[in-house]
């Protein structure tokens, strides 16, 4: 059943465990995630990005996951969330078509703007009982900047900005950086611990990690005991899917013509790949 991303967040806190964030793109990679969240009885969230809505249709696509989560798991809570909106337009329009949680990203907008303009997201977005995570501090990708030497203290988060953000904005979780990084970009060496301990007592929001898709299970402990209570996960998904349709593709050869085959395995293996962070983030059997 679609549930409350903001209520989901609030439970992995209290509960000292972490939910799954997973985006998706189509219907496989969907039922994939609502299938692994039903079997092993775990919370979870679907989230979309803006090209998503491009490729699929914003309606569409949040019709789709809406009717999956109802009809095929009523029992198993499911958050719908927007991943990284980067403008006031795409939230409101989210907002309009029935996104109950969305994500404004003004992460690489100096403090006093970014503060400003979620703000001004959050004021809209409450109006319509909608909940506004936000991002302070910079996950960086592949093509922002060079993966040389990074001084990754002008990405990380401050956790003195972050409590006044918090304060300032009213937003409901805070997406920190602590040296991880988008896709395959080079991460720093070894996440800020320390940092995320100093945000953590400083904040009261549920706190978020993006870009820790590969990260593992000594990592994942570490920072759910810092406070870490949703861990986004989009790489390790989609790396999944394709590699299973290419060995499909070569195994099969050109009598691929059935997609029902290729896409049902490529479907298994995301699920598989969404059970073992389930268990990473310890939600199973958390419902």
């Amino acid at each position: 059943m679609i549930t409350s991303v903001k209520e989901i967040l609030l439970k992995a806190k209290e509960g000292g465990y972490a939910v799954g964030a997973f985006n998706t793109t189509n219907l496989e990679t969907t039922r994939a995630i609502i299938d692994a969240a039903q079997e092993l009885r775990s919370p979870v969230i679907i989230q979309v990005t803006e090209k998503t809505m491009e490729y699929a249709g914003g309606r569409a696509i949040v019709n789709l996951i809406k009717n999956i989560a109802e009809f095929y798991a009523p029992e198993i809570p499911v958050g719908l969330h927007l991943d990284h909106g980067k403008s006031q337009e795409i939230i409101e329009h989210c907002v309009e078509i029935g996104f109950p949680s969305v994500m404004y990203d003004g992460s690489r907008k100096n403090f006093a703007d970014n503060s400003a303009m979620t703000k001004k997201v959050v004021e809209l977005c409450h109006e319509k009982g909608v909940a506004v995570q936000g991002e302070l501090g910079s996950v960086p990708y592949i093509g922002e900047t060079d993966m040389g030497e990074i001084d990754w203290d002008q990405y990380m988060t401050d956790p003195g900005e972050a409590e006044e953000f918090v304060k300032n904005t009213g937003i409901d979780a805070l997406a920190v950086a602590i040296g991880n990084a988008h896709g395959f970009f080079k991460e720093r060496k070894e996440p800020d611990y320390d940092r995320l301990e100093m945000i953590h007592k400083r904040v009261n929001v549920p706190l978020v990690l993006h870009g820790a898709s590969d990260w593992e299970n000594g990592r994942v402990k570490e920072v759910i005991a810092r406070g870490i209570c949703c861990f986004n996960v989009d790489t390790a998904t989609r790396i999944s899917f394709v590699n299973s349709l290419t060995k499909s593709l070569h195994e099969q050869g050109q009598l691929s013509f059935d997609l029902r085959k290729l896409m049902g395995g490529a479907r298994e293996a995301v699920k598989n790949t969404v059970k073992e962070k389930i268990k990473y983030f310890g939600s199973d059997g958390k419902i």
